[in-house]
């Protein structure tokens, strides 16, 4: 596993912090200029040297961005829209995977091993990316529930999916039947996992008036739940989700003090500010370092080739609700269709590819290219078009929301 050390972190907060300045000066998205900031800083050779692995965004930086996200999530809000999210993020996903796959090996003859790895891992909406812009842009409807619950459910399916292809990759037989049960069974025992620690958590912070204590018990319910599910193989990401859901919607109840939720709130909102930081740099030093022009081609279909799957999994599952009263506007399919954004998680799953395997480097640098046209194409146009679709109001409308997104 790959650590960062606390002069690498203490400098990233502090770039974070003139990107996010400079950003709110030049109107660009916040994670773009992250990005372009660890790009710079490569050529700069200056010697931040941190690297990007599995197990670092998995272990330490993505258990707080999704606890902080399901915090803010209402429970009311997520039931009535529950069956829509699960068809994106199941049915959606495995068109996605199909599409992007079936391209892939006929387009530039990929062997399917490779082609279905690709394929599932870049399958999955990046919760990173999607929650950072979203809340970046100020989106504050049922759309924004939509594609963020989507990216936080969907991850949980891409990665078991993702376990059962490299296992076909590397020569394993695999049955319908198996891996339906897998994915079962790590979405349950992290929903489990994840009211556990939630519950543990609400537990003690239900016994004591102490802002401390209510505060490290979310620490507790965030990486415990994460953590535990990860270790029995299961679905950490769904895990901090339910235990997000669980402490966030028991406010109501008066289980945590009001100095607590204030506690809360700021802290896990400078949290998610780190975190981001920290992602988006790394991302733009480890794309510096990739030899993107050997795979241009490659790169190039698997842009097309993932544009055509996201289209293939919004608009056909949207129909089947088109005749009910959870339809989905045509406005909020477009915004999901091009607000699908691909980012670390993508790139983590990538990283885990067997070394054994003769097309991990070529699916790696891919993986590379694709994020990297998510974050400047689709990341610096997104919110002019949730601006064209009146889900967000002006620029001097939304200023004091990206401030705040910023700050």
């Amino acid at each position: 596993m790959e650590y960062l050390r606390i002069e690498q972190i203490e400098l990233m907060i502090l770039i974070g912090a003139i990107v996010a300045v400079v950003a709110r000066r030049l109107k660009i998205p916040y994670t773009v200029g992250l990005v372009v900031a660890g790009i710079t800083l490569t050529f700069l050779n200056i010697g931040l040297e941190a690297k990007f692995s599995k197990d670092l965004l998995f272990n330490v930086l993505l258990p707080p961005l999704i606890f902080e996200a399901a915090l803010y999530i209402r429970w009311k809000e997520l039931r009535k829209d529950l069956g829509p999210i699960v068809v994106f993020a199941t049915l959606g996903v495995f068109l996605s995977a199909v599409v992007t796959a079936a391209i892939m090996h006929f387009s530039l003859g990929w062997v399917w091993q490779a082609a279905i790895i690709f394929g599932v891992l870049i399958a999955a909406t990046d919760p990173v990316s999607v929650i950072a812009t979203f809340k970046e842009a100020g989106v504050k409807s049922r759309l924004r529930l939509l594609v963020e619950a989507e990216s936080l459910f969907n991850d949980s399916t891409a990665a078991v999916a993702f376990t059962a292809a490299v296992a076909f990759g590397m020569g394993e037989a695999l049955g319908f039947g198996s891996s339906a049960l897998t994915m079962i069974t790590s979405a349950a025992g992290g929903i489990i996992c994840g009211l556990l620690f939630g519950g543990l958590a609400l537990l003690i912070m239900a016994r004591t008036e102490d802002n401390l204590v209510e505060l490290a018990m979310t620490t507790v319910a965030a990486f415990g739940s994460f953590w535990l599910a990860e270790h029995f193989h299961l679905s950490g990401i769904l895990a901090a989700t339910t235990a997000g859901l669980l402490v966030g919607n028991m406010t109501a109840f008066g289980l945590i003090t009001a100095r607590g939720e204030e506690s809360i709130e700021h802290f896990w909102d400078f949290a998610a500010f780190v975190v981001n930081s920290i992602i988006f740099i790394i991302l733009g030093i480890t794309a510096a370092s990739q030899n993107i022009a050997m795979f241009w081609l490659s790169i190039l279909v698997a842009i097309i080739a993932v544009v055509i799957s996201r289209a293939a999994s919004i608009y056909p599952c949207s129909l089947l609700f088109r005749w009910s009263s959870l339809k989905i506007d045509g406005a909020h399919q477009h915004v999901m269709f091009w607000g699908g954004l691909r980012g670390a998680l993508a790139l983590a799953l990538a990283l885990g590819i067997p070394d054994t395997l003769p097309f991990k480097q070529e699916i790696l640098t891919v993986t590379f290219g694709v994020i990297a046209f998510s974050v400047f194409v689709q990341g610096l146009t997104i919110t002019p078009l949730l601006r064209l679709m009146g889900q967000i109001g002006s620029s001097e409308e939304n200023g004091d929301a990206e401030a705040e997104a910023n700050a």
